[in-house]
């Protein structure tokens, strides 16, 4: 199954299931996460029923996230290309540490975009980049999970931010390319992850929990950044983002992201005096 969230004229964010090329949406206004919480038979019992509903055109409606406001977002570094090649550009080396243990943030729910929404350019920032990741989508609640019992706990997964695709779906080796303007950037596979999502998840939930909704993601696939790109081949032939460049994003069986670059809102000081312009910032 292929879940999205599209948004109408009027309004009302709805889940729906994808057949073919249209969207069939789950009867009543309700919400992806809803579905969630169990072993899957609800995301299972409202395809069924939403597929006995008219298709709607994707080209008539907005694409939104999947899951528009996840109670968390936890977005780990489990590539170790990227983690290699990236904090070489900064004139670092990989802490020892994360070949023991899987690393993570927890990044900004609300700030999510659907997958052909205009992306601003952060405040102040002067190099302005893009991550290609997968994310999985956690189905139901646990707590201190082993890495087997955590797999069992995703219902789906996701290229920020499009279709959600449930786990019987999902190619191990799929391909993840992204293009900046039409011109190739970067590609990789979902299956150089040094850490798996079974692992990731297991860590995530040490000592707390995953509940539904909750976003886990990869991290950048190795070359999966202007980073890294410029790093390796330099700054000329790769060039930090600008308003203007669109950016595409695709994964095997988990659809494209095709979002264009636009200007984003000037720097506001804090105490009266210009703050310091980022210098690197990714979206």
């Amino acid at each position: 199954m292929r879940w999205s969230t599209y948004v109408g004229d009027d309004g009302v964010a709805r889940a729906a299931v994808w057949n073919g090329d249209r969207l069939h949406p789950v009867p009543g206004p309700v919400a992806l996460v809803d579905l969630l919480g169990d072993d899957g038979t609800r995301l299972r019992e409202a395809a069924e029923r939403a597929l006995h509903e008219p298709g709607v055109d994707p080209q008539q409606v907005r694409l939104a996230p999947p899951v528009p406001r996840p109670p968390s977002i936890r977005d780990f570094m489990s590539f170790e290309e990227h983690v290699v090649t990236a904090l070489s550009a900064i004139g670092q080396t990989v802490n020892p540490l994360w070949y023991s243990q899987p690393v993570f943030y927890f990044t900004n729910p609300a700030s999510l975009h659907g997958p052909h929404d205009p992306v601003a350019v952060s405040p102040g920032s002067r190099a302005f980049d893009y991550e290609l990741e997968v994310a999985a989508v956690i189905g139901r609640e646990g707590a201190d999970l082993t890495s087997t019992e955590a797999v069992d706990h995703i219902a789906g997964y996701m290229l920020f931010c499009d279709w959600m695709l449930t786990p019987d779906e999902l190619h191990p080796a799929a391909a993840m390319s992204a293009a900046v303007n039409g011109r190739p950037y970067s590609a990789g596979r979902l299956d150089t992850l040094y850490w798996s999502f079974g692992e990731m998840i297991a860590y995530a939930s040490r000592g707390t929990r995953v509940i539904p909704g909750d976003l886990i993601g990869s991290g950048t696939v190795g070359t999966g950044c202007i980073l890294e790109l410029s790093r390796v081949h330099g700054a000329d032939a790769f060039p930090w983002l600008v308003p203007g460049d669109r950016v595409q994003l695709q994964a095997d069986g988990l659809g494209a992201i095709d979002a264009p670059v636009v200007e984003g809102a000037p720097v506001r000081p804090l105490r009266g005096a210009t703050d310091p312009t980022t210098t690197h910032a990714h979206r």
